[in-house]
């Protein structure tokens, strides 16, 4: 078991990356409980009373890009994203760290990309509104920059963990 998997083994910086995980974890949560109300509203709307409101489509794309976005990030440190896990069980020490590695550098570049553009498109469409909301057209990057940068910074806290010298003896 790793120091981020268990939370009161965590000191420190793991601390630190603990509370973020929770707090992405929790907004994940409150985004998905919104997207459910939104919708329910919109079903309400649309075949009860007739009179469908236009805010709310924008409004649960931003929730389900937020959901997702920040439970991506969430599972990266908790270490419950894809992964080589039937092969690592059938490899050395060394080689389970190296691939270990290898999948987490995948990660961090994936995270990498999608905060550096995520961030990029956020920028480029704050001018445009979006139709039926008063929300700028690229509000659905922000979540996504947001959970790309998580994503790097659990990942490489990941990396560190495995090259550990206590890591590379437990196993890892």
């Amino acid at each position: 078991m790793s120091e981020t998997d268990n939370p009161t083994m965590a000191t420190g910086p793991q601390r630190w990356l603990e509370v973020l995980a929770r707090i992405a974890i929790h907004l994940a949560a409150l985004a998905m409980l919104g997207l459910v109300a939104v919708q329910g509203w919109q079903v309400f709307a649309r075949y009860v009373i007739n009179d469908s409101p236009g805010w709310t489509e924008p409004l649960t794309i931003l929730l389900l890009s937020t959901a997702m976005s920040l439970g991506a990030a969430a599972a990266v440190h908790s270490n419950r994203h894809f992964g080589f896990f039937l092969l690592a069980g059938q490899l050395g020490p060394r080689l389970k760290c190296a691939l270990e590695v290898v999948v987490e550098t995948v990660v961090a570049a994936i995270g990498a990309v999608l905060a550096g553009w995520g961030w990029m498109l956020w920028i480029d469409g704050l001018h445009i509104k979006t139709a039926g909301a008063d929300f700028p057209q690229s509000i659905n990057y922000l979540p996504l920059s947001i959970g790309g940068a998580l994503m790097l910074v659990f990942a490489v806290n990941r990396i560190v963990l495995a090259l550990r010298p206590t890591a590379t003896a437990e196993g890892h």
